[in-house]
């Protein structure tokens, strides 16, 4: 049952002991602050690394074309390693089972015309599970499919921005561009995360540009995403393996480190896992220890208080109060202050977040921001922490004689 007397005491000893209730409410406080403040960064930090992975797959790996270092079974050094559809073919076939997408890639920048417009734009020749490999989002119709790629559609798939350019507010969808005397049919238009350049793309069929622009099957690179059952030591791997068979395919020599070069995202990914779970141990350790240092610092100030109080605990029992009224008064008293405090340290933590958020973002922290249930949770532990801080006193305290708490005090 609310007790409206209890409840207008305990606001009346807090008012009367302002001294004593700010240096409680500072230290727990202050503790919220400096906890909101460090797993907040730790958090943009975290966004940083993800926000690595938000143009491609995170599991992407890039065969690109590089020369030879060294002389090998009479070749000569400064050799160019290329590479063509029959090596995309290669590669599909001989990893099937550890690759979940592969595509070519080549093309240039080519002159385009619309009914409305014309412009200068990135043409790139793209196999379908480019789609997947680059994380591109179709805004109306489709894709570059098998068919197109089989046949050498002529096809397009258009950014978002090209239609904007090229059509203005009409639906590029069924309309042709001009490609240089070339017509091609616009079956897709897509956004994508990588900005506004990834947005002034357009897509065809590898064997198509290759057949009417370039009249060979050579490729710029090749592009795979590894299977995702994998873990990132058997990616790493396959990444080795790759490069192996490769080097046996060019006749290139073992010992040539720079001719195949096969970038693997699993490496990245390896040293940022390695990265944040230290980082996020020490966050742990260092908010562990502030968050003892506040339990500390309460502990001994609800000490200090119920020592201090003794005397008004003497007057309490000399007038009739129950020692269980004077520790619930002691108690509720602590948990007040605490959960004021511990609020207003959130708040105030929260808002210098967002006050330095933007210029964290030079020190690679991006939107750092805090869980609200973490620092509930903090709070929490140092409400109860003041909580059993005082009560231990403060029972032993009611238990006391009046005329011994009236002398002591």
């Amino acid at each position: 049952m609310f007790d409206l007397d209890l409840w207008r005491e305990i606001f009346q000893s807090i008012n009367k002991n302002r001294t004593r209730g700010l240096l409680s409410g500072f230290t727990v406080a202050f503790a919220i602050l400096l906890f909101t403040i460090l797993f907040g960064i730790a958090n943009g930090l975290e966004n940083t690394f993800d926000a690595l992975f938000i143009k491609t797959a995170d599991n992407i790996i890039n065969i690109e074309k590089a020369s030879t270092s060294k002389p090998y079974k009479g070749l000569q050094s400064g050799r160019e390693i290329l590479y063509d559809n029959t090596d995309y073919e290669y590669i599909k076939n001989e990893f099937k089972d550890k690759i979940e997408y592969i595509s070519g890639k080549l093309g240039s920048f080519r002159d385009v015309k619309s009914n409305y417009e014309k412009g200068n734009y990135n043409l790139t020749g793209v196999s379908p599970d480019y789609q997947f490999i680059e994380k591109v989002e179709i805004k109306e119709g489709r894709f570059i499919n098998l068919n197109d790629y089989k046949n050498n559609k002529k096809i397009i798939v258009i950014g978002r921005l090209v239609e904007e350019d090229l059509f203005f507010k009409t639906s590029a969808i069924g309309q042709y561009l001009d490609l240089e005397g070339i017509q091609f049919k616009v079956v897709g238009v897509f956004t994508d995360n990588g900005g506004d350049q990834q947005e002034r793309l357009m897509y065809i069929p590898t064997t198509t540009l290759q057949n009417l622009y370039i009249g060979d099957d050579k490729l710029r690179n090749i592009s795979l995403t590894y299977n995702r059952n994998m873990s990132i030591d058997d990616a790493l791997a396959f990444g080795t393996e790759l490069t192996k068979a490769l080097k046996k395919r060019k006749i290139v020599a073992p010992s040539d480190q720079r001719a195949i070069r096969v970038n693997n995202m699993a490496q990245r990914t390896k040293g940022i896992d390695m990265m944040t779970s230290g980082l996020g141990l020490l966050i742990i350790i260092i908010g562990l220890g502030t968050l003892i240092a506040g339990i500390v610092g309460i502990s001994n100030i609800m000490i200090f208080i119920v020592k201090e109080r003794t005397k008004e605990i003497g007057i309490r029992k000399a007038l009739g109060a129950s020692p269980k009224s004077i520790v619930s008064i002691i108690l509720l008293e602590s948990i007040i202050i605490t959960a004021i405090s511990g609020y207003v340290g959130l708040l105030i933590g929260v808002g210098v977040l967002k006050w330095i958020g933007p210029s964290l973002e030079a020190y690679f922290i991006t939107n750092p921001e805090v869980h609200s249930n973490i620092i509930i949770t903090a709070t929490f532990i140092l409400i109860a922490a003041g909580a059993l801080a005082g009560f231990f006193p403060a029972k032993r305290a009611s238990k006391i004689k009046p005329i011994i708490a009236l002398r002591n005090g």
